[in-house]
């Protein structure tokens, strides 16, 4: 499931739009002002970023261009009520994916979402797992959380792949060591602790995530829904 940050002050049509979203399948955290869109997007993982222009507080070009400083791969489009042709360069220099103008069908603003995430966000790609707030890209060795980015070691990205491919399950320790470090030694075994306590900490941001040792037999890769 993608998740939208949705930045509309209008209580109506944010309303409105929440509940079509939602309906389409999407994810969506709504945020009223500029300000708490900017907060929004610094505590979540978001696929796509839909900002009204005209906001209290802080406006969407303002937004944009704080996200776009933030993140420079955030994809996002715009909601207008203006028709003019700066409004459009504007948002255009400002790196927006899209637009649409006020008064809209929102049927169109889904299609236009779907279009944006298909070309521009690597859900698609096998490579990438989404883990709560986290997506876990094993190909490239990253673990993002927003713009948030950690280089795993191959060590660490196999270690979470296959605590993830059994999570919530109690992984004894000799299998964890026979498959991804190749044997059951006592040496590896310190080692591995140390692995268990640096992807621990990676994760320590999303309170759905938690890793957990049973001491003496195994561990256990958490993830609530």
């Amino acid at each position: 499931m993608h998740r939208l940050l949705l930045v509309e002050d209008n209580e109506d049509l944010g309303a409105i739009l929440l509940q079509y979203l939602e309906t389409s399948g999407f994810e969506v955290i709504w945020r009223r002002n500029g300000e708490e869109g900017m907060a929004a997007y610094r505590e979540f993982h978001v696929d796509c970023c839909i900002l009204d222009i005209m906001m209290p507080v802080k406006d969407g070009f303002t937004l944009a261009a704080e996200i776009h400083q933030f993140n420079p791969m955030a994809v996002f489009l715009f909601l207008t009520a203006r028709k003019e042709k700066e409004d459009r360069i504007r948002g255009l220099k400002l790196h927006a994916d899209d637009y649409i103008t006020k008064p809209f069908d929102a049927e169109e603003l889904v299609l236009r979402i779907r279009n944006l995430l298909r070309r521009t966000v690597p859900g698609k790609d096998p490579g990438i797992t989404v883990m709560g707030n986290f997506a876990f890209d094993f190909n490239n060795l990253l673990l993002s959380e927003g713009a948030i980015r950690h280089k795993l070691t191959l060590q660490e990205a196999k270690l979470i792949r296959y605590l993830f491919e059994h999570r919530n399950t109690l992984v004894r320790r000799e299998e964890l060591l026979e498959n991804i470090w190749g044997k059951n030694d006592y040496f590896l075994g310190r080692s591995m602790d140390v692995f268990i306590t640096r992807i621990r900490k990676y994760f320590k941001t999303d309170h759905r995530i938690r890793i957990e040792s049973t001491r003496g037999i195994g561990i256990t890769f958490i993830l609530e829904d």
